[in-house]
Order: structure tokens, then sequence, then C-alpha cells
């Protein structure tokens, strides 16, 4: 009897992950050893309801036609969070600095995640909670996208 089993994965989804992967390796990585993590700018028009975004790249997917993959660095301000929102495409998630508290509709109940933890948003699902865990320490995410081409890859429910 063989011990061994095969698992079919569609070459779609495997150039959509390498791609993942390789944002995450190109982008988070550097800047966590390099120490980026410092705490985002002070500006009198931010509130800890809104939080600070910079796309850092967005490229086409060549394998994958009509897809984008988009990295976005987020800082949270302590006690910062968002509202429920929904984001276009699936999304990985890796925690550069500080810890997270992060809850979607489709991947369970609430849970804090730490610098260097990851977590995943399918397409489709709603993220309930964003929120630095901490009230006295600054946190950073970097968000993968890989949605459609010229998304808007973030909508706020109402």
């Amino acid at each position: 009897m063989n011990d061994c089993f095969t698992v079919r994965i569609p070459r779609k989804v495997v150039g959509g992950a390498a791609a993942l992967a390789a944002a995450v390796l190109c982008v988070a990585v550097p800047l966590r050893v390099l120490g980026d993590n410092a705490a985002p700018e002070k500006s009198g028009s931010h509130d800890k309801s809104s939080d600070r975004a910079k796309v850092l790249t967005s490229q086409s997917l060549p394998d994958i036609p009509g897809k984008q993959v988009t990295a976005v660095l987020v800082n949270y301000e302590p006690g910062g969070k968002s509202a429920s929102h929904r984001h276009a495409g699936d999304v990985l998630a890796f925690v550069v600095s500080g810890a997270i508290r992060s809850e979607n509709s489709a991947t369970g109940p609430a849970r804090v995640y730490h610098a260097g933890e990851t977590f995943f948003e399918p397409a489709g699902s709603t993220h309930l909670v964003s929120e630095n865990a901490s009230t006295t320490e600054p946190a950073q995410l970097l968000a993968v996208f890989v949605a459609d081409a010229h998304a808007q890859l973030t909508t706020m429910d109402r």
C-alpha cells in the first residue's frame, strides 16, 4: 500500500499563492528587518476611527488575467480601529509590528495577532473587527490583496 497521496491544485491558485508569498517576503520581511516600525505621523485631521494606509506596490498578475496583487501598509495609532468593512478579492495580512485584533465573518471569532503572524480574509467576507490591540503602542499591518484589476480595495459597511 502506498502511504502517499496526490493533491491537484489549479495553476491559477498556485500562481496567486506564489504572488502573495513573494509580496510578503519582498515587502514585509525587509520592513521588519530594517526596523521600519515607527509610529505613524501625527496629523490633526487623523482620528482613531480611521487607519492610515499607504499603497506600497500594485502589479498585474500576467498568469491570472484581470487580477492584480497590491501591498498596502496600514498604521494603527494606539487604540486605533476601523469600522466594519469588506475587501475586493482575497487578503493575506502580515503584522509588521505591535498587535492587531481582527475578526472576520468567514474565519471565526476575534483574535489578537502579534508581529510576525499572519491571517487570511477570503473574498466576499466581512472584516468585523480591525483594531490595534494596544492603547499605548502603535501597530503596523501589511495587507496583500489579490483582486480584480483597478478594484476599490476597501468598502466600508454602512
